[in-house]
This record gives structure tokens, sequence and C-alpha cells, in this order.
């Protein structure tokens, strides 16, 4: 082979025996570091937060260095398939005024919640699942999964949320106008709290989008990659993503790369 490379041999075990230099070697830790990010993040991280992880791991590289190295190592985030959306409004309930106006930004917690029901499929059926978000840090505050999409499923959720964060009088709730929020029961529990309704304007899910962004991200890291025997396996991972991942880990670009509980807990006294 050397001489048809036109080397010497002893140029060749020169070259063989010479140590990595000091460039390649933090190039191989560096890929070592990536690729634990990577993995760690369930494979759901694209390079800016790989990046974010890395960077907060105290590892001093930049974006498009990270972006480099996963695009040659094959490190991809999971791409989400397609789900549809439904929304039972068919009915003669009192709505609510459309108080939110898409204005998503909160100076502080408990002051803006946003609501929504979506479905999961398993194998032994559908399994509704509710959920409210604090604006202020993107929190899921409360959650209920039931096997049926009644107005009990959004009152389990938000006496949950109550009960975890003691919201003052003016609390405003968002949501669409689904029967189940408009339900007297619901809309009796809000009115006990001091808690103001506001609700989408009909056929406007940009009305609702950071709930619909979590409910994206959700199937999209859990649900489209998973293939649910019973609807309490179904139950047992989305309550481990929400509680142990999605809250206390992963990072939110909107909250420049900080998880919700963290991003609380340096901003605010929050439990």
């Amino acid at each position: 082979m050397c001489p048809l490379l036109q080397v010497s041999r002893s140029g060749y075990y020169v070259w063989a025996k010479r140590p990595e230099s000091p460039r390649a070697k933090r190039r191989q830790h560096l890929t070592g570091v990536i690729r634990q990010a990577h993995a760690d993040s369930r494979l759901l991280y694209g390079s800016p937060r790989v990046h974010a992880t890395v960077v907060a791991a105290g590892e001093r590289c930049c974006l498009n260095t990270v972006a480099r190295l996963m695009r040659e190592n094959q490190l991809r985030a999971r791409t989400k398939r397609k789900f549809k959306i439904t929304t039972d409004s068919a009915h003669d309930l009192p709505v609510a005024e459309n108080l939110l106006d898409r204005n998503f930004a909160a100076a502080a917690p408990n002051g803006k919640w946003v609501a929504d029901i979506t479905y999961v499929g398993t194998r032994e059926g559908w399994l509704y699942l509710a959920a409210i978000e604090d604006l202020y840090s993107r929190r899921v505050v409360g959650w209920a999964m039931k096997e049926r999409m009644t107005a009990d499923l959004v009152i389990t959720a938000m006496k949950m949320a109550l009960t975890g964060r003691r919201p003052e009088p003016g609390l405003i709730h968002h949501s669409d106008r689904g029967s189940q929020y408009a339900s007297h029961a619901f809309q009796d529990l809000l009115k006990a709290h001091g808690i103001v309704s506001s609700m989408s304007r009909k056929g406007d899910c940009y009305d609702n989008a950071v709930m619909e962004s979590f409910f994206g991200t959700l199937k999209k890291e859990l649900i489209s990659l998973s293939d649910f025997q019973t609807r309490a396996e179904a139950q047992n991972a989305i309550f481990e993503y929400i509680e142990v991942y999605y809250n206390r880990q992963r990072k939110h670009s909107s909250l420049g790369y900080v998880s919700p509980v963290e991003y609380e807990q340096t901003t605010v006294n929050v439990s």
C-alpha cells in the first residue's frame, strides 16, 4: 500500500504512532458529550437544545459546531405523525368572551392559564387527556385522563391545578368553546374560585396556540413513538412525561432553554 500511495514505510509508521492532536481529542470528547445529551433527551432534541444542554454541562462550543457534529454523526430529532383535533362545540351553552385575545405573555405565575383536551389511541380504546398550562412558565399545572370526554374530565384537571397552585382571584382561564368547558358544573367551579373564563373564537385554533403547541410536542415526543397496549400503560407514560420530563427536564426555547420548574425557581418562589 505504501508504494501505491507513494509514501515511505518509515513515514507511515511515524504517522501511525503519532498521538492524537489536542484538536482531535477535543472533537472526540465533544462528540461524546453531544451523543449523551441527545440520548438523555430521548433522541428528541435538535441542535439548538442539544447545544443548550452541552453548554449547561460546562462545555464551551458554538451552535454551528454542535449542528455540524450532529449532522456528521447522524444525530437527528425524531419527527412526528399528524393528528386531527376534535372539539365538541355543537351545544347551546353560553360561551365566554375571548379575553386572552392571543396575548400569551404573562407577567407572573397564576395570571393566565390555558386549557384543552386531546385524545390518545391505545389498543384498548381511546384515552382522553385534559391539561392546563400556566402561560408564565409553560408549566403543566393540572391534568386528568379518562375514558370519556366529559365535563368531569376538565373539572378533575382544574381541581388538581387549584390544589397545587392556589391562585388568587382574577386568574384568566382560556379554553376552546367545547361543551366540557362551557358546562354549568365547570363554570361554577371557576366562579367559586374567582377565576375569569375566556374562550377562543369559533373554529380558530390559533386563539389557543400555546396549548396546541404542548399537545403537538407531547404527540411528537411520546405518543407517536409509542404503541400503548392499554389505557393504564398510556396513563403511566403520560404521567412520567408531564411531571418528570416536560415540567422538570425539558428545555424550552421560549424560557431561554431551561425547564418550566427551573424557570419558576429562578424568577419567583413557586412550589
